[in-house]
């Protein structure tokens, strides 16, 4: 019989992925995703799909107790909201709902992997030279977001103090990947999308060193974890390399024929006017808006380099692909599919 294997957030950007590994591998696959979401990744007949409400834990045992699954890739989250409170509700509250649901079902897991971020240290290891971030470094979340993300963590590692009376754990592996891009993105999008357009925005004048992976690295790195991941265990994702912040955007130009172009460095006082009235009128107009406080505190960040020798050493984590090629990918994919 083939393991069986939840992936939430399975309509997303990196849960699609997860999807299609895991069908390639001979996974029993279930997606879970609300009735809303899009299946115009998830074409496989042989995807078994299962809505399950993360904002309620009673309503998720019902939707779980007829099942028994081997192994849970909990990819579900939100990275932008209009109301900050969502990101607690949705990263936090829906993993905690989730957990619950699965111990009170007395389900066997194998391996809980959890998707989390880079985002949950923040600005730390600043002074020039940056150094990598690591594990053993106290986090200090700048964003919603990576506050969401952190109390998520903080709550699996509480669950497992109040099993241990009971001689069982749950058995998460956490990773936390840094700015992840590839086909579907549509973050990094927008950014080949004003390169097309002849403009390219950065910001600060002070050095900033940026990391990436790309989502089939990320991919490679949850199967890894559900084979060999050590319970508790958080675990880094980069390319291994570090780009600086026009890197990216001079390959996208390369990719895309290389147009003419302005390029604007704003100092990060502007970026922070910007974005305060981004967020203002995302709340009159009811639209979420890449322009919010977030986005602010994640530009001004310069050191994004981040230790991934842990993931190399016990999960056997090798990234395949660099930004180059990567990037070619991308935008290979974008214009095969008229997003640009």
């Amino acid at each position: 019989m083939n393991p069986k294997i939840l992936i939430t957030g399975a309509s997303g950007f990196i849960g699609s992925f997860i999807v299609e590994e895991a069908i390639n591998r001979g996974f029993d696959v279930w997606a879970a995703m609300r009735k809303s979401s899009s299946r115009q990744f998830l074409s496989d007949n042989r995807i078994h799909f299962i809505e399950l409400n993360l904002a309620s834990e009673e309503e998720l045992k019902q939707q779980l107790k007829d099942h028994s699954f081997d192994y849970v890739v909990h990819a579900a989250g939100v990275t932008k909201c209009l109301d900050k409170r969502d990101f607690f509700r949705i990263n936090t509250e829906g993993t905690q709902h989730l957990v619950r649901a699965l111990l009170e079902l007395n389900m066997p897991l194998k391996r809980f992997v959890y998707i989390s971020s880079l985002s949950i240290m923040g600005a730390i290891r600043e002074e020039q030279p940056y150094q990598e971030i690591r594990e053993s470094d106290e986090a200090h979340p700048n964003t919603a977001y990576g506050e969401s993300k952190l109390m998520a963590e903080q709550w699996l590692d509480s669950v497992n103090e109040k099993l241990k009376a009971r001689q069982i754990e749950l058995p998460f592996v956490i990773l936390r990947p840094t700015g992840v891009y590839g086909p579907r993105e549509r973050d990094y999008f927008m950014m080949a999308k004003s390169i097309k357009a002849h403009t390219d925005f950065a910001v600060g004048f002070k050095q900033q060193d940026i990391t990436f992976v790309y989502v089939t690295d990320v991919v490679q790195a949850v199967f890894l974890a559900l084979e060999r991941g050590k319970t508790g265990r958080r675990y880094f994702l980069s390319d291994g390399e570090v780009y600086q912040s026009s890197t990216f955007s001079n390959l996208i130009r390369q990719e895309l024929g290389n147009p003419w172009w302005i390029r604007i460095t704003a100092p990060v006082w502007l970026l922070r006017i910007i974005t305060f009235f981004g967020e203002y009128l995302a709340h009159l107009t009811g639209k979420v808006t890449a322009l919010n406080n977030d986005k602010y505190n994640i530009m001004r960040q310069r050191n994004w380099r981040c230790d991934i020798e842990p993931a190399r050493q016990e999960l056997g984590y090798e990234p395949q692909v660099k930004l180059e090629e990567g990037v070619r990918r991308s935008i290979k994919w974008y214009k095969e599919n008229q997003w640009l």
